[in-house]
C-alpha cells in the first residue's frame, strides 16, 4: 500500500492510497463467505457455493463493493498511521478507481488536530477581586440564618409586606375555570415573588375574609403564558417574628455557644468562599489571557458538530430537566434566536481552543491523572449533577465518557501549570497566593470554559446511540 498527505489548511488533510489488488485478498474471501451465507443457489449446499458461480450468478461487482468495503477502514487507518496524523471525526472517502485484479485507489479527507506551538505564559498578569468580608456580609449571613428560625403568629389585621398568608386561589381564561387552576390553603410569604406577578399587590391591605381579583400570566400548567383572571381569598393572615440576635440564638441555630462566635464562624465561612471564587476568577482570566496569545486554527468541521451538541444537551437535558423548550427559554433570557446562535459560537470556538491548547500542554508537559486524582473528579462531578457517585460513574463508563473526565484533569493541571507561572494580584494591588485552591478548581475552570456537555453523565446515559462522539471527538 502507498500513501500520501496533502495538506488543504491548517485543520484538513486529503489522503491519497493505492492498494495493490493482491493485497485485497482476504477482504475479497470475507465478502465471498458472507454472500454464501446470505444466498441459496440450486444444486449447491448453503455455504459452499463456488466464487465463479457467485460472480455469474449476482455479478462480480457486487463482491468487489463488499471487500472494498470491508477493506476500506484498515487501509484508512494504515494510512494515517503512516502519515502520523492526528485526526478529528470521520473521513469523506471517495474510490477514485477499482481495477479488478490490479489496483485500488482512493482519496480521504479528514480533518486533523492543528499544530499549535504554545506561546510564552510566562508574562501573563491578570487582576482578581479581593477576599473582604465585611461586617454587612457578615451580618447579612446571620440574618439569612436567623431568617430560617423565624415563627409566625396569627394576627387580627390587614396583610402587610413580610407577612405569611394562608389564601385560596381560583383561575380563569376566557371566563373559565382551569381544571388545575384552583389551589386552597396555600402559605405565601408576601413580597417573596414565589407566586404570580400581581399577588402582592392583590392581598396586601387584606384581612382575614378579605377578597380580591387581578390578572396575571401563568407561570405554569395548562395554560401556561396565557393571562388569566385571579381570584384570591385571605383566610389567615400571620406575622412573621424573628428570634433576637444574642447567645440564644446562637445556641439554638448553630453548636457555638455565643453570637461572637457564631459570627466569627460565618466570617471564615464567607472568606473561604470568596478565596474559592478568587481562585475560579485568577484561573479564567489566566485561560482568557493564554487563549489570546495562542494560535488555533479550527476545524470547520468539528466547530459544525460541537455547535450541534451544545445546542442537543440544552434543548434535551438541561431545558427538558426544567419543563422549557428553546423559545420559552429564549423569551425568558430576552435573546432572539440569531444572538443565541452567535453566542453559542462564540462558547463553542473557545471550548475548541481551550482544549486544544491546554491537551498540547498536557503532551508538552508530560502530565498523567492517576486513579486518585481521577475518583476526586468524578466525585465532584457527580456531586454538582445530583447523582450518587455510584450512579454517575456507571453513566460514565456506560457512555464511554472516561476518557473525557480524564482529559478534564489533565487539563485542569495544564491550566494549573500556566497559572502558576502568571502574576496574579488584587485589586487592592496584593500579589494573590493561589496554591491551596488550585487543585480544587482548575478541572472545573477547564469543564466550564470546554462546556463540552452540561449534563455529560446523565447525557452519555440518555444518548447512547446518539452521533454525540462522531460531533465530539478525535478520531
Amino acid at each position: 500500500m502507498k500513501s500520501a498527505v496533502e495538506t488543504l489548511n491548517p485543520t484538513r488533510v486529503r489522503l491519497t492510497v493505492e492498494v495493490p489488488f493482491e493485497e485485497l485478498k482476504d477482504s475479497l474471501d470475507a465478502a465471498y463467505k458472507k454472500i454464501n451465507e446470505q444466498v441459496t443457489v440450486k444444486g449447491f449446499r448453503k455455504g459452499k457455493i463456488p466464487a465463479r458461480v457467485i460472480d455469474q450468478r449476482f455479478g462480480r461487482g457486487a463482491v468487489l463493493e463488499e471487500a472494498v468495503n470491508d477493506a476500506l477502514p484498515k487501509f484508512y487507518t494504515e494510512a494515517v498511521n503512516e502519515g502520523e496524523l492526528n485526526v478529528l471525526g470521520q473521513p469523506e472517502v471517495d474510490i477514485k478507481e477499482l481495477k479488478d485484479g490490479e489496483l485500488l485507489s482512493f482519496t480521504a479527507e479528514v480533518d486533523i488536530r492543528p499544530v499549535i506551538e504554545i506561546p510564552d505564559y510566562s508574562g501573563i498578569e491578570v487582576t482578581v477581586d479581593a477576599v473582604d468580608v465585611s461586617d454587612e456580609d457578615v451580618d447579612k449571613s446571620v440574618d439569612e440564618l436567623r431568617e430560617r428560625f423565624a415563627s409566625t403568629n396569627p394576627v387580627e389585621r390587614a396583610a402587610a409586606d413580610g407577612d405569611v398568608v394562608t389564601i385560596d386561589l381560583e383561575a380563569k381564561v376566557d371566563g373559565e375555570v382551569l381544571e388545575d387552576g384552583v389551589a386552597s390553603d396555600v402559605q405565601y410569604t408576601i413580597g417573596s415573588g414565589e407566586l404570580l406577578d400581581g399577588i402582592d399587590e392583590a392581598v396586601t391591605g387584606l384581612e382575614a375574609g378579605g377578597e380580591a381579583t387581578f390578572t396575571s400570566q401563568l407561570k405554569g400548567g395548562t395554560a401556561e403564558g396565557k393571562d388569566a383572571e385571579v381570584s384570591v381569598k385571605v383566610t389567615q393572615v400571620a406575622s412573621r417574628e424573628l428570634p433576637d440576635l444574642d447567645d440564644e440564638f446562637a445556641q439554638m441555630a448553630s453548636e457555638f455557644d455565643t453570637l461572637d462566635e457564631l459570627k466569627a464562624d460565618s466570617r471564615k465561612r464567607l472568606g473561604s468562599m470568596k478565596q474559592y471564587d478568587q481562585a475560579t476568577q485568577a484561573q479564567e482570566r489566566v485561560l482568557d489571557e493564554l487563549l489570546k496569545l495562542a494560535e488555533v486554527p479550527i476545524p470547520e468541521k468539528l466547530l459544525e458538530d460541537e455547535i450541534k451538541t451544545r445546542k442537543h444537551n440544552l434543548e434535551h437535558h438541561q431545558l427538558g430537566q426544567m419543563g422549557l423548550d428553546l423559545p420559552k427559554y429564549l423569551e425568558i433570557q430576552g435573546k432572539t434566536e440569531e444572538e443565541f446562535d452567535e453566542e453559542t459560537k462564540e462558547q463553542a470556538v473557545k471550548g475548541i481552543k481551550t482544549q486544544f491548547i491546554l491537551d498540547e500542554l498536557v503532551n508538552k508537559e508530560k502530565l498523567n491523572v492517576n486513579q486518585e486524582e481521577l475518583t476526586e473528579h468524578l466525585m465532584r462531578r457527580a456531586q454538582s449533577s445530583g447523582m450518587s457517585p455510584d450512579q454517575f460513574a456507571q453513566a460514565v463508563v456506560e457512555g464511554g465518557q472516561v476518557p473525557m473526565l480524564v482529559g478534564e484533569v489533565a487539563r485542569g493541571k495544564a491550566l494549573a501549570v500556566v497559572v502558576e507561572a502568571a502574576k496574579v494580584v488584587d485589586t487592592n494591588g496584593e500579589v494573590v497566593d493561589l496554591e491551596d485552591e488550585e487543585e480544587d478548581t482548575t478541572a472545573e475552570t477547564v469543564e466550564a470554559s470546554s462546556d463540552e456537555s452540561d449534563a455529560p453523565a446523565e447525557a452519555a446515559a440518555d444518548d447512547k446511540a446518539d452521533d454525540k462522539a462522531d460531533a465530539k471527538n478525535e478520531g
